[in-house]
């Protein structure tokens, strides 16, 4: 009995012309990736592309604001909601804030939009989270990708952007802050304590000269949200899995990604054990999330020069914004 074969059938006749197929073929042999590999992903309704990172990004409006406005309250207050119920005239205090803190993670998100449309890749609006204002009142943002990267070039471009578009307005940002800041005795600062990265520290002697021990600097709040802007950028450009530093090691290394990844855990750990233990957090979150970066569809693309020198550039934005220790308490 002949099997029967279900779904549809394509006759050709080999002793008469070429498979319709291989002609098919053969005309896109130089296109990558051919067009039947590359389905146009659906649109998105109006709510989930509009709507919603209109409306995320109003209420991390407002919970930064709150932040901010909470972090220079003078008045006697039982926490961040009795502030605001019993002093929301005092919510415009937070604009330095929110303003600089929302310019360094929109332009960030931007960054990777921008470079999203370039390349042709689908992506969303950026999406911020907002988060309680008793620190800066926001988890940060992200930008849904509905399609995959192409080649190693696109995903090189989508993943540098964001950094180095953030990085450039955190570093403006720190300049204004730093001009507002002022310098006070070390005994008279107690609390929170934020951890000095090296292009904080260069910018802190241009602005102030040499401190001495007995000092520090108490930031603005513009110059904090610049702060911010570097721990950000810093986190962001750790290469494991699919963060920004992620895709562009990938994009560099291929699938030797994974190395580099399993080599940084243990320097994260070690970092947790002995400085900020938010560290062990961010490997314990790397290793739920996976270390390794998934494959792009053509990854034979070279970088070319260019790109290998902005990746340098990366590395020491990475080593200028990172601190051991971000956090502490004195």
């Amino acid at each position: 009995m002949d099997e029967e074969k279900v779904g549809p059938q394509l006759e050709w006749d080999g002793d008469h012309g070429q498979d319709p197929r291989v002609r098919d073929l053969s005309r896109h042999q130089h296109e990558w990736p051919p067009p039947w590999e590359h389905p146009a992903p659906p649109t998105p309704s109006v709510a989930s592309a509009l709507l919603l990172p209109l409306g995320l990004f109003l209420v991390t409006v407002f919970t930064t604001l709150w932040a901010g406005a909470y972090q220079v309250n003078t008045e006697p207050v039982r926490g961040a909601w009795d502030f605001l119920v019993n002093h929301p005239g005092s919510l415009y205090q937070g604009l330095p804030f929110a303003g600089t803190l929302l310019g360094i993670l929109v332009t960030h998100e931007f960054g990777h939009y921008l470079f999203s449309r370039i390349h042709r890749v689908p992506a969303s609006l950026p999406l911020f989270i907002p988060g309680p204002p008793q620190f800066i009142g926001t988890f940060g943002a992200i930008i849904r990708l509905r399609s995959p990267i192409m080649n190693r070039r696109a995903l090189f471009d989508i993943g540098v952007a964001g950094p180095i578009a953030g990085f450039v307005v955190a570093v403006f940002a720190l300049i204004i802050g730093l001009s507002l800041s002022t310098v006070v005795p070390k005994g008279g600062v107690f609390g929170l304590h934020l951890g000095e990265p090296l292009l904080l520290q260069f910018f802190a002697w241009l602005t102030f000269g040499p401190i001495s021990a007995g000092h520090e600097v108490v930031l603005h709040p513009i110059a904090f949200a610049a702060w911010f802007g570097f721990f950000v950028t810093a986190l962001n450009l750790i290469p494991i899995g699919q963060l920004d530093g992620g895709h562009v090691a990938y994009a560099l290394f291929g699938p030797r990604q994974r190395k580099v990844a399993f080599a940084i855990i243990p320097i994260l750990l070690v970092l947790g054990l002995w400085g900020w233990p938010g560290w062990i957090l961010w490997a314990g979150l790397a290793g739920i999330i996976g270390i390794s970066h998934p494959p792009v569809i053509d990854p034979g693309t070279e970088l070319g020069r260019g790109r290998i020198w902005v990746a340098w550039g990366a590395v020491a934005i990475f080593i200028l914004t990172f601190a051991p220790v971000p956090f502490y308490f004195g």
